[in-house]
Formats: C-alpha cells, structure tokens, sequence
C-alpha cells in the first residue's frame, strides 16, 4: 500500500488561546488573528501538491478553519468526531493559573503528564486520547493510499500525532511547537506514522511574529 501523505494543521488563534483557557469541547469560535491566520494558510496549501480530502473535527474553531482551504481548493470538509481535542472535564473553561490555585492536586497531574489520570467531571486520559486519535487518523488515512489529505485538529490533537509519529513517550517533555495553523507533514502507512516536517509557518510571516506565537 502506498503511504498516505498527511498535511496536520491545528486551528487558527481563539480569543480564549491568547488567554490560556483550556477549550476542551467547548465550542469557542475564531477570533479576527484565527480567521487571517486560515486565510494565508488556504492561500499557501492551493500553491502546493493537490490535496484529495479535507478531515476537521467537529468544533468550530477546528471546522472554519478547514473550511477556509476548502474554497480555495474545491473541496468540501467531513467533519469526525474523533479528531476534537481532549476533553478537559473540570479544567475546561479555566485558565492554567486558576486551576493551580482552584484544583491543585489534580494541576498536579496536569503538570506531570500522568497518562491514566482523568480530569474531574468526564475528562479524558493521555492514554484514552492517543487510542482515540490513532484510530481515528488510521480508519481516515487508510481511506488515500497514495493521495494526500489534510486534517484539521487542536493542539493536543497534534501533540500525539508528533508522538506517534516519532514514537515518544506521552510523558516525554515537549520540545516542539503546536502553533496555530503551522503546517505540519506526515506519512501514513499501516505500520504507523512517520514525521516529515513540523511546524511550517512560512505562509504567516506577513501577520507579523506577534501573531505566530500565541
């Protein structure tokens, strides 16, 4: 079977990204850098290899987004609930610094990456996350042998993808960036993931470094 090239992108900025709130499932929309940032990242991937599906989680931030490309591209978006990011229970809604002083304890565990703990209130493990994603992005590339697809995500989305991808641990401290909209490349095969190239932000220069980093 022919790999499977995969183009991993995490949404454009939030009011609550700049914030530091944890979204979770929460639906919280674009805000004005989030929409630009979708714009130049259309406008970079129609220049580039053809693309053969657009993939976006549900939540909005995630789905305008891809949707965005998909214009510019002539593709419609399909939208699976397996690609949202992880549910936060409790922690949804609360910035980091509140939930040090609020749930310290379990910020604890937030801290260390502890992958059976499960946040208060219906949250989701690190371990329940990767089956999750894993199967989700192995049910959809297996769909494009040979083709190339994008998936639009969230950043604890594309944080076990790069795990997966270069076989870390999920305890293992995170060197790498999750920026909004970078471009990031993947192979696909039954075998796994393999890492081609991380975090291209080429196409958000003209924002201004202000607006890359958030």
């Amino acid at each position: 079977m022919e790999p499977t090239r995969i183009l991993a992108i995490r949404h454009g900025e939030t009011a609550w990204n700049v914030d530091t709130r944890l979204q979770g499932h929460l639906d919280i929309p674009l805000n004005e850098v989030g929409l630009r940032q979708a714009q130049h990242l259309a406008k970079a991937l129609v220049q580039g290899d053809a693309i053969d599906a657009i993939y976006a989680s549900d939540l909005s931030r995630a789905h305008t987004t891809a949707q965005a490309v998909a214009q510019l591209v002539g593709q419609s978006v399909t939208t699976h609930v397996g690609l949202r990011e992880r549910h936060f229970g409790a922690f949804q809604g609360r910035t980091f610094a509140e939930i040090e002083v609020e749930l310290p304890e379990h910020a604890w565990h937030w801290r260390k990456r502890t992958p059976d703990w499960t946040p208060p209130d219906g949250g989701e493990s690190l371990i329940a996350l990767r089956e999750r994603i894993v199967a989700t992005v192995d049910e959809l590339a297996a769909r494009h042998p040979g083709q190339q697809i994008v998936m639009v995500a969230h950043g604890g989305v594309l944080d076990i993808l790069y795990r997966a991808a270069t076989r870390l641990d999920l305890q293992a401290p995170r060197t790498w960036q999750l920026t909004n909209t970078a471009v990031n490349r993947l192979l696909w095969t039954p075998q796994g993931l393999s890492l081609v190239g991380w975090g291209d932000t080429s196409h958000l220069e003209a924002l201004g470094q202000d607006e890359t980093t958030t």
